[in-house]
This record gives structure tokens, sequence and C-alpha cells, in this order.
């Protein structure tokens, strides 16, 4: 009976639990769902009011309203030269010059009186190649601009016109430099903007979007590049916009990105920084992440590029790329364990940088990459990586602290010419030691009490430890209070095998009142 009022009790509880999951579930969708609502009401008030003040203004007989209104009248006029519209819609550009005459635009059908004309329709989708043709393209689009900048509501009216959505994505990679540019303007406004990015990813053909941005991006010319990297920047931080490139990433993303990559010249170096930022972004997507991670091709071309890079020292460049390649590291990768030996070494000649920043990442790479590949670490073994990180240990920040104790840890887990190397250089381990009396950081700790611990193994070690405080250093992790248990079961490890190899530390450990808790960690740890 007891048995089963237990299991009872516990099936009752994991009930309980469902319940709990599901009602915090349903909270959050709710709070999500009243937050998108007040934004619609927000967004319907500024609507309401906008154009209450419009009418106004036109009913008093404002120049500037009428002036929009006029214009449109003759616009809306069938038939006429591409001249002709091509002239109204700059004096239409120029008359929008605030809020109030955005507003009217919309109120007098000026998305339909454009997308409607069969002459700016044959521009738009570029059946007609005239230079005065481009040239009523170009001012579409810049009217569509002005337009839009800072309605929300002309937004999402743009977005409903098949025609305007179609050539957006189409002109965006546009051999005419004037309507390419006035296309990626008009992507900007969207782009910047959390409502406008929500638009337009849910209105234009994202795949083939960024295939063009792409275009823009792997032919620099008059600044279009950074403008097009810029709207992949702003749309990746987007899931929805990650979501939808997942089935197309090789396609849309990989191959044109590595094509660059493998290119690195004076030419496109400036927009790098941003295209790694941009890919970085999407990789916070796991399934992005995933895939760049597992792709042969994306390794290749990082490989490549950083030795591009050490070459002609391009710092800006190879910054942001190894903190790409050290986030996608962390994803165990039999492609990453293949290229493993080529992408250490690149990471050891940077240990030589003048740069901390650029030695911190290349410290991080390899703590990433080494957990992977047996082989790696005996090559680094051999340009002397333990000499290295013992340097880095005793003079850098924090963060390339926990990069160099995991990397020492890594290899003197797998290697006892690494074992070897570490205690001739320091016979009382006073860089361990002193990681482990003054860091605050528990990954660093529990590395540093693993990594004594795989040198405890040589023989002597222990006793060229006596009169040192590590049994006291050993214990205070044992008995401590860390998130991490690791750094408590390492911290036990090492003390076990300290006292087991020299007998004359169990004294210490006695005086310490040790005793009780080591064999306490013992029994937590088996």
């Amino acid at each position: 009976m007891h048995h089963r009022r237990l299991f009872s009790d516990r099936g009752s509880c994991t009930y309980c639990c469902g319940i709990t999951y599901f009602l915090f579930f349903l909270l959050y969708s709710l709070l999500f769902s009243f937050a998108e609502y007040l934004t619609q009401v927000d967004l319907e008030k500024e609507k309401e009011t906008q154009e209450i003040k419009a009418k106004e203004e036109f009913d008093k007989g404002e120049r500037k309203a009428t002036t929009v209104v006029e214009l449109l009248e003759k616009l809306s006029k069938p038939g006429q030269i591409a001249l002709y519209y091509c002239g109204g819609l700059e004096i239409l550009s120029q008359a929008l010059t605030d809020c109030t005459g955005q507003t009217l635009f919309r109120l007098n059908n000026g998305f339909s009186i454009i997308t409607s004309n069969v002459t700016v329709r044959s521009c738009l989708l570029e059946k007609t190649n005239d230079p005065e043709s481009r040239e009523l393209c170009v001012s579409v689009l810049k009217l569509w601009r002005r337009v839009c900048c800072g309605n929300d509501e002309n937004q999402k009216l743009l977005m409903t016109c098949p025609v305007a959505t179609q050539s957006i994505v189409h002109l965006a990679s546009s051999e005419h430099d004037e309507v390419a540019k006035e296309c990626l303007a008009l992507l900007s406004v969207y782009s910047e903007i959390p409502r406008g990015r929500h638009l337009a990813i849910e209105s234009l053909d994202l795949n083939m979007l960024v295939r063009n941005l792409m275009v823009c991006v792997s032919k620099p010319k008059k600044q279009q590049e950074n403008t097009a990297v810029s709207i992949l920047q702003n749309f990746a931080t987007e899931s929805r916009f990650c979501i939808q490139l997942r089935n197309v990433l090789t396609d849309s993303v990989i191959l044109p990105v590595t094509t660059i990559l493998k290119n690195v010249n004076t030419s496109n170096q400036h927009i790098l920084p941003s295209l790694i930022s941009g890919l970085g972004c999407l990789a916070r997507d796991d399934v992005i992440r995933h895939k760049l991670a597992h792709d042969p091709e994306c390794w290749k071309a990082f490989l490549v590029a950083v030795r591009t890079c050490i070459a002609s020292e391009y710092r800006e460049i190879l910054y942001p790329l190894l903190g790409l390649i050290m986030n996608l590291s962390t994803v165990t990768s039999p492609v990453v364990q293949e290229l493993s030996v080529s992408l250490c070494d690149s990471c050891v000649d940077l240990l030589r940088h003048n740069d901390e920043g650029i030695i911190t990442r290349a410290t991080g790479v390899l703590s990433a990459v080494l957990p992977q590949s047996p082989q790696a670490v005996q090559h680094v073994i051999q340009r002397e990586m333990v000499k290295t990180m013992c340097r880095l240990l005793e003079g850098t920040g924090q963060t390339a602290t926990k990069y160099a104790i995991k990397t020492l840890t890594v290899c003197t887990a797998a290697s006892h010419l690494a074992r070897e190397k570490l205690v001739n250089s320091d016979k009382k381990l006073s860089i361990l030691r002193c990681l482990l009396s003054s860091s605050c950081d528990e990954m660093v700790s529990g590395n540093a009490a693993l990594c004594l611990a795989h040198c405890l193994d040589l023989e002597g070690v222990a006793s060229d430890l006596l009169g040192t405080d590590i049994v006291l250093l050993l214990l205070r992790h044992a008995a401590g209070d860390a998130k991490r248990t690791a750094v408590q079961q390492n911290a036990a490890i090492a003390l076990g095998k300290l006292c087991r190899c020299e007998p004359r530390h169990t004294s210490k450990l006695r005086e310490l009142h040790g005793l009780e808790i080591l064999h306490s960690c013992v029994k937590l740890i088996s």
C-alpha cells in the first residue's frame, strides 16, 4: 500500500507539473497576444489622429494639403508618356514634407493610382528598358520611400500591392545603379523597425530577396553593398526571417558568402565585418547554426579567409570572423574534426598577434575545437601550446583566462607529454594554484582543479606540492556551494589523488578537518 501510494503521489505531482507548465505557456501566449493587441490599438489611434488632422488641413484649403490631392488627380490620367508621370512623381515627392501629406496620399488612393498605371507597372516590372522608363522607376521608388518613412499604415498598404512586392524584390539587384539604390533605400525603411520588418517578412519573397541582396554584396559599387548588408543584419534579428531561410540557406546565403570569404581583398574588405556579423545573427537560430556548423564549404571558406587575413593583416575582418568560428565550433561536427588540425594551426599562429582581442578569440576557438580532435591536440602540443597557455594565464583578462585554462586542461587530459611540459615549467603548479585561489569564475576553478588532477598522475608531483596551500585550496572548492557541481567534483578528485600519491598531505587534510568533507564528496561522485 505504501509503494502504491508513493506511485500515486508521483503521478499526481507529474500531472500538476504538466498543468502548471500549460498554464504558464497559456499565460505567456495571452500576454504576447495582449501586447500585440495593444500595439494594434495604438496604431489605430495614431492612424485616426493622422486622418482627422489631414482632413482638417485639406478642408481649410492649406496649400501643402491641396497640392498633394491635385498632383494625384493629374497622375491618375492614363495614357501619358513616361516623362509626364516622372515629373509629376518628382513634384509629389517634394510635396510630401510631413505626416499630413503622407496621410492625404493614402486617403486619396495614391497607392492604387500609382500601381494601376500601365506605364508605371511596365517600368517597375522592367518590361521596358529605355532611360525614361528607368527614371520613372526611380521616381516611383523614391515616392514610396517618402510616403512610407515613419508611417506604419502606409507601409502596410504598400505591402498589399502585388506590383510593389514583386518589383521591390526584383529591383534590389537591378543592373541600373540608381534603381537599385532607391530600391535598397526603400527596403531600409522597412528593415529599421520591428513592425516594418514583420510586414516585409510576411509579404515579400524572402528567398529571392536575400539572393538579390547578396548579389549587391558580391559586386560592390557606390556603397550599395553597405545598405544591402545593413538590411540583411536587421532582418536577421527576426526569428520569422530565419525560419523562412532554413530550407534555402545553402543557395541563398552559404554559397555567396563562402565565395566572398574565399576572395577577401581590398575591394570587399570594408563590407566583410558587417557581413560576418549578419551571419552571426542568423546563427542564433539553432537550425541555421547546425547547418552552418556541418557545411564543409563554410569551414573551408573560413580557413581561407583566416589565412588571407593573417597574411594581409585585416584585423577588422579577423576579429568578427574568429567570433563566428568560435560560436560554430561549439557544435560537434565531423567537418570541424576533419579540418581541426589546419584550423588550430592558424589559431596557434594568431597567439603571437599584437592585438589582445585577436589572441583571446583565437584561444576561444582552440578551446572549442581541441576537445573534438585528438589529432589537433597532439599537433598543438608539438607547437608549444602548453608554454603559450601558461604565458596567457599569467597576464590576460578574464575571458582569455577562461579559454586558456580550458585549452590547457584538454591538452593535459589527452597527453602525457603536455603534463610533463606543464610540470617542468612550473614545479609547484603555481599558475593552477593561483587560479584556484583567485578566480571568481567557476568554470576557471573547475578546469584548474581538473588540470591539476591530470598532473598528479606524474610521479613526484604530489611530493613537490608539500608545503604549499594546495590542500586548503582544493578543500575550499570541494566543500563550497558552487552552482556547478563539476567544480566540487573536480576539486574532490584532485584532493583524493593528492592524498593517495603523497600520504603526508592527509595529515594536512586531517588538520583542516577535511577528511569528512572528502568522504562526503567521494560518496557524491560515486
